[in-house]
C-alpha cells in the first residue's frame, strides 16, 4: 500500500512554490534598496582579502553585504539578509552603448558601466534563520549610469540586474529545494519587477527525507495582478511524481494568508513505473495499466488538505504474480468489465507541513479516507520516529471487495466472493516497508479449481478415471495475521472455518484448519515456502504437521503427518471396504517425502488409541469357497474384540505399498473366546486404489485371498 500514500504527495509540489516565494519576492524591494544603495543604515558592505585593483576589476577573498528590507504595502514585516561571496572578483567595463563623445572627456559627465561579479560560491541568509540560499560558481551582472553633478560628485543610477541561477539550493525551515534554475532580469524600465520566466526545481527534501517529487517547473514572475496585488502566480505548473508527470494550469498563492487551492491532474500514469511495482524483467511485468484522476488541493497556513479526489484505473490495470515456470498464476485486476473504473473515490486527506516539532517529520499525514473496491480505506495520524527515521500508518479496511478482483491462471481458476475487513499497520523506512500484525478477515467463501493439462485418455483411464483428476478446493471465512520485515520476509498466520477438496472420487474435508506460512524468508531460495504449526479437524479426529519446507521450483518437500483420534471406520470407508464394520480410533505418524512432485512414504506407524471391535461380514458362498486358513480368519473377524491394533505403512514413489497389520484380541463366539493374534500383510498400489475409487459404485473392494499374502492365527 505504499504507492497509495505517495500519490497524495504529488500535492506537495506547492511547497516548492511556497518556499521559493520567500526568495523570489525579494525583487519587490529592489527599488527601495537601490534608492538607498549608499545609505549605511540599510546596506553595509565589507570586503576581505582584496587584491590590487586595476582598470578593469578587483579580486577579493570574501565580499559581505548586509541589507535590510523595509515593510512594503503587502506586509508590515521587515527582514535582514546577509549576502556573502567567496573567492571572487568584481569586474567592470564601459557599456558599448556609451556615448563615444564621453570617451574624449578627461572627466566625463556621464559614464555607462557593465559590472560583473563572479565567485566560487554565493550564500544569502535571512537573519531569523528561516531562509538560506546557496549557489556554486555564480555570475551576476549589472548595468548602471554614473552622472557627474559638480566637480567630483557622482550619482550612480542603476539600470538593470541579471542573475542566472543554474544549480541553486534553497532551505526554508525544514524544506530543502535543490537544483534551482531561474533567470532574474530586472531593470528600471520595468519598475524593477521580475517578468515571467521559467522556474525549475530538480528535487525537494522535507526534513532529512527526500520527497518523491522531482523536476518541478512553472512560469513565474512578479507582475502584479490588480485583483491580487500581493499574491504570487505560478502558471503551467508540472512535476514528476515517481518519473510521472502531474500538471495543473495555475496556482495563485497568497503569501500573507499563506493559502492557495488548485486541482492537480494526473494523466496516463503507468502503474509499472511506481516504486514497489517495478520489475527489471521486462518479460515479467509486475504491474500493467495506467492511473489517472484529479486531486483538489487546499493549503492554508501549514495544513494541506485533499478533498473529494478521484483516482481511476484503466481497464488493463492489474498486478501480476508469477510461478517458478515464469508464467502468471495470480492477478489482481483493478479495472472492471474491460472499462476504466474508480480505484479510489471520495478521497480525503490532511497533512501537516513543518509543524516546528523537531521530533516530527517535515510532512505528516493527519488523516486519510477513500472509497476503495466498493468499501472504504482509512488511516489515522502518522507516527514519526526521529531516531529510526521511519513513518508508521495504521490502515483500516471495511467491506473491501478485494477477493472479487483476484484471478488465478494456468492450471487454476477461481471464484472468490466476499468482502475484507481488518487493519494493516505499515512502517516505511529508507525505501522499504514492514507490516506488523496486519489482521484481515472475511465472512465470504471461495472456490479454486485445479485442472491439470489433459492428454487423450487411454482406455484404462476412461474406465478407471484420470491419474490426476480435477480438484475443487472450497474455503470459508478466512482470517489472516500478516507480518513482513524490511527485507521482505513474510509470515501469514491463517485460520479457516472449513477447507474441502473434492474430486470425482470423493470429498476430503478439513475443519478449522490453521497454521503459519512463511514466504521469501530464505534469501538464496525465494521459492521455498514453509508451513508450521498446522492442524485441522479430519475425519472426526485431527491431522497436524509440525513443519514442512516446500520448494515450489523443485517440488520437493519432507514432513510428517500426525494423526490423532481418527475413527477406524472412516479409514476403512476411504479404502472402499464396505463389508467391514469397526469401532475405535487410530493415532500415529506418517512420514511423507516428495521429490519432483512424486510422493513416497518410507515408514509410517499407526496404533489404536483404545480397544474396539471389528466385524467382517461374509456370505455363505464366500466361506464355502475359502480355504481353511482364510475361513478361520473370516470366523475370527466375525465379531473380533481387539485389545491391541498396530499397523505400519510404506509406499514407494510408484505407488506400490505394503501395509502390515497386527491384531490381538478375542472373539467370544470363536473357539470359546481364546486369545487370537492376527498378522495381515496387504500389498496394493495406493495410487491405483485412489483411481479405482472413481469407478462405478457396483465395483467393491473386499478383503480377498489375493489381497492376503499371509495370514496367521495364533492361539495362546
Amino acid at each position: 500500500m505504499k504507492w497509495i500514500l505517495r500519490i497524495f504527495l504529488a500535492a506537495l509540489f506547492l511547497v516548492i512554490m511556497a518556499a521559493a516565494a520567500a526568495w523570489y519576492a525579494f525583487p519587490r524591494y529592489a527599488q527601495t534598496l537601490l534608492d538607498r544603495a549608499f545609505e549605511t543604515e540599510n546596506i553595509r558592505i565589507k570586503v576581505y582579502d582584496s587584491g590590487l585593483p586595476n582598470v578593469s576589476g578587483i579580486s577579493f577573498g570574501r565580499l559581505e553585504v548586509i541589507f535590510h528590507t523595509p515593510p512594503d504595502s503587502c506586509t508590515d514585516r521587515s527582514a535582514s539578509y546577509t549576502f556573502v561571496a567567496h573567492n571572487g572578483s568584481l569586474s567592470w567595463k564601459r557599456s558599448q552603448t556609451d556615448d563615444p563623445a564621453t570617451h574624449a572627456q578627461l572627466i566625463p559627465n556621464k559614464l555607462k558601466l557593465e559590472v560583473g561579479l563572479q565567485a566560487d560560491s554565493l550564500t544569502i541568509t535571512q537573519h531569523t534563520g528561516e531562509l538560506f540560499f546557496r549557489e556554486d560558481t555564480p555570475s551576476l551582472y549589472a548595468s548602471l549610469t554614473i552622472n557627474r553633478k559638480k566637480g567630483f560628485t557622482f550619482e550612480p543610477l542603476p539600470e538593470s540586474l541579471r542573475y542566472s541561477i543554474e544549480k541553486g539550493t534553497l532551505i526554508v525551515n525544514k524544506l530543502r529545494l535543490d537544483g534551482i534554475s531561474y533567470k532574474f532580469n530586472i531593470d528600471s524600465k520595468g519598475n524593477w519587477l521580475q517578468k515571467t520566466a521559467p522556474l525549475r526545481v530538480a528535487s525537494l527534501q522535507s526534513g532529512n527525507e527526500t520527497v518523491p517529487l522531482s523536476d518541478f517547473s512553472a512560469l513565474f514572475g512578479l507582475d502584479k495582478d490588480p485583483k491580487n496585488p500581493c499574491g504570487l502566480t505560478f502558471k503551467e505548473c508540472s512535476v514528476n511524481l515517481f518519473d510521472l508527470r502531474a500538471e495543473t494550469p495555475r496556482i495563485d498563492y497568497d503569501p500573507i494568508q499563506q493559502q492557495t487551492s488548485f486541482i492537480l491532474d494526473l494523466k496516463s500514469m503507468p502503474l509499472e513505473k511506481l516504486p514497489g511495482f517495478k520489475n527489471r524483467k521486462k518479460e515479467q511485468p509486475f504491474a500493467t495499466g495506467q492511473l489517472s484522476g484529479s486531486i483538489p488541493v487546499e493549503l492554508k497556513d501549514s495544513i494541506l488538505s485533499i478533498r473529494d479526489a478521484t483516482i481511476r484505473a484503466s481497464s488493463n490495470t492489474q498486478l501480476l504474480y508469477y510461478s517458478a515456470e515464469k508464467a502468471p498464476f495470480l492477478s489482481i485486476k483493478a479495472g472492471k468489465d474491460n472499462r476504466p473504473s474508480d480505484l479510489f473515490n471520495n478521497m480525503n486527506a490532511t497533512f501537516t507541513l513543518n509543524g516546528g516539532n523537531e521530533s516530527a517529520s517535515g510532512v505528516a499525514l493527519e488523516s486519510f479516507s477513500a472509497g476503495f473496491f466498493g468499501g472504504t480505506l482509512k488511516s489515522g495520524p502518522e507516527v514519526y520516529n526521529p531516531i529510526q527515521k521511519s513513518r508508521s500508518y495504521r490502515f483500516s479496511l471495511e467491506n473491501v471487495h478485494l477477493p472479487e478482483k483476484m484471478h488465478l491462471h494456468g492450471d487454476f481458476s477461481a471464484s472468490l466472493l466476499g468482502t475484507v475487513n481488518g487493519t494493516v499497520p505499515i512502517t516505511f523506512k529508507a525505501g522499504t516497508f514492514s507490516i506488523d500484525s496486519a489482521r484481515l478477515s472475511s465472512k465470504g467463501k471461495g472456490f479454486i479449481v485445479h485442472a491439470p493439462p489433459r492428454k487423450k485418455k487411454s482406455a484404462q483411464e476412461q474406465i478407471f478415471g484420470d491419474p490426476v483428476p480435477d480438484a475443487t478446493y472450497a474455503y470459508n471465512e478466512p482470517e489472516l495475521i500478516i507480518f513482513r520485515d524490511t527485507k521482505g520476509k513474510t509470515t501469514v498466520d491463517f485460520t479457516l472455518k472449513r477447507l474441502t477438496r473434492q474430486t470425482s472420487g470423493g470429498t476430503l474435508e478439513l475443519l478449522s484448519p490453521k497454521g503459519t506460512i512463511a514466504l521469501w524468508h530464505i534469501r538464496n531460495n525465494p521459492s521455498l515456502v514453509s508451513l508450521s504449526g498446522f492442524s485441522a479437524g479430519f475425519m472426526e479426529g485431527s491431522v497436524a504437521i509440525e513443519s514442512v519446507d516446500y520448494d515450489i521450483a523443485k517440488r520437493n518437500a519432507e514432513t510428517e503427518l500426525i494423526l490423532n483420534d481418527i475413527p477406524l471406520q472412516k479409514l476403512l470407508d476411504l479404502q472402499g471396504m464396505k463389508k467391514i464394520y469397526a469401532t475405535g480410533n487410530i493415532r500415529g505418524t506418517i512420514p511423507v517425502i516428495m521429490k519432483e512432485g512424486v510422493v513416497a512414504i518410507p515408514a509410517g506407524n499407526l496404533d489404536a488409541a483404545q480397544t474396539g471391535k471389528i466385524v467382517y461380514t461374509t456370505t455363505e458362498e464366500e466361506r464355502l469357497e475359502a480355504n481353511e486358513s482364510l475361513r478361520l480368519t473370516y470366523e475370527a473377524l466375525s465379531n473380533f474384540l481387539y485389545s491391541e491394533l498396530l499397523s505400519s505403512i510404506s509406499m514407494s514413489p510408484d505407488g506400490q505399498s505394503l501395509i502390515r497389520l497386527q491384531l490381538k484380541g478375542v472373539n467370544p463366539s470363536f473357539q470359546e473366546g481364546r486369545a487370537i493374534h492376527i498378522n495381515l500383510n496387504i500389498r496394493q498400489n495406493l495410487l491405483d486404489l485412489l483411481r479405482s475409487l472413481t469407478i462405478a459404485t457396483n465395483l467393491e473392494e473386499t478383503i480377498s485371498e489375493k489381497a492376503l499374502e499371509k495370514t496367521f492365527i495364533n492361539e495362546n
